[in-house]
């Protein structure tokens, strides 16, 4: 399994128990959906591994408790702190309406109500306090604040967003 067919679900950040349990802090909203898997990735010096779950449970609310099957001692579990987890993408939750996935609307052209068609999504950055769509039009790259007040509609089927911008926001690029 490549990465890019997966999806970051959490970090593994400390042992449980003398018997190989691990805490794992999930990267998500929702972490129920994810407490009754058979199994996932574990990166592991730059590979995913797959590790299959013998249990595991909510611990705290925003912690996962897993005990992996043949991690059983606590060098084992040593040996795994720190490691990233992974799940492939289609274990994620379809969302409806407005709401994306940043990696599902790579490639979606933006129109902007005022200015009208803008590009196509290149990337999301959210490195920033606000994350931000990286539009390219014809080689200038343009950064629309992903903000949930700007974005009126996310069409699945015609891959396309429409946003509307503060008046001016779009024309500072040309």
């Amino acid at each position: 399994m490549k990465k890019e067919d997966c999806f970051y679900l959490g970090k593994i950040v400390k042992k449980y128990s003398f018997k190989g349990e691990l805490l794992a802090k999930l990267d998500t909203d929702q972490p129920e959906l994810y407490e009754h898997l058979d199994a996932m990735f574990v990166q592991v010096r730059n590979n995913l591994i797959p590790f299959f779950i013998e249990s595991s449970q909510l611990h705290k609310s925003e912690l996962l408790r897993i005990k992996f099957e043949e991690v059983d001692t606590e060098a084992d579990a040593d040996a795994l702190l720190k490691s990233e987890l992974y799940l492939p993408l289609e274990f994620l939750p379809k969302l409806e309406g407005n709401k994306f996935y940043f990696h599902e609307v790579i490639g979606f052209k933006i129109t902007d109500k005022n200015f009208g068609e803008v590009g196509t999504v290149k990337a999301i950055n959210d490195s920033t306090a606000q994350a931000l769509f990286e539009v390219d039009r014809d080689g200038i790259e343009i950064l629309i604040p992903m903000n949930d007040e700007f974005i009126v509609e996310v069409n699945r089927e015609t891959k396309t967003i429409l946003v509307e911008t503060p008046e001016g926001l779009i024309d500072l690029y040309f």
